[in-house]
């Protein structure tokens, strides 16, 4: 994406007035610096067809069920509400890898248009959303610290489509 769509896409996340795409600006962090709340839900579409968003590069290396071995990319739209008809706000691109033998763990590494976060899932306790580290991004965001917090809503079918409610907490 040229970087003048990307700023473009920023200025959108950023400034949107609506209440469901991105919480306002929060008082001071604790280290003196802000703290920003994107809240956004990201569709997945896996059926390979046109409307796929996630192609598989690497099946598993072993069977039984493992994702261990397995790597995909992503190009997923970012839209205000769960509704695939909901306004697009963003694009979520990067890479998938099943990186453990036990617990079927998945790393990623993803670019939210202006935050990038990479890390392992962690289930948070009771399993209700996955914990991810964001590392860093670009512009206003470029020294970035915090976290996004993820949550299925639905899966329409399984083999075809995946939602998912996301917020992120920016230090900046």
């Amino acid at each position: 994406m040229a970087a003048s769509h990307r700023a473009i896409l920023a200025l959108i996340l950023l400034f949107s007035s609506s209440a469901a795409t991105i919480a306002a600006a929060q008082p001071a962090a604790a280290d003196g610096g802000r703290t920003t709340h994107l809240h956004f839900y990201m569709h997945e579409f896996f059926n390979g067809g046109p409307n796929g968003s996630m192609a598989r590069v690497a099946p598993p290396a072993r069977s039984g069920g493992s994702l261990f071995g397995f790597v995909s990319v992503v190009d997923d739209a970012l839209r205000e509400g769960a509704d695939p008809a909901s306004r697009l706000v963003g694009r979520a691109q990067g890479l998938a890898a099943g990186t453990s033998l036990a617990d079927g763990s998945v790393t990623t590494m993803l670019d939210f248009v202006t935050v990038a976060a990479f890390g392992v899932g962690l289930p948070l306790p009771g399993g209700a959303a996955m914990e991810r580290p964001v590392v860093g991004g670009t512009g206003a965001f470029r020294m970035a610290r915090g976290y996004t917090l993820s949550r299925t809503v639905k899966t329409a079918d399984p083999n075809s489509q995946l939602i998912l409610e996301y917020d992120v907490y920016i230090s900046h």
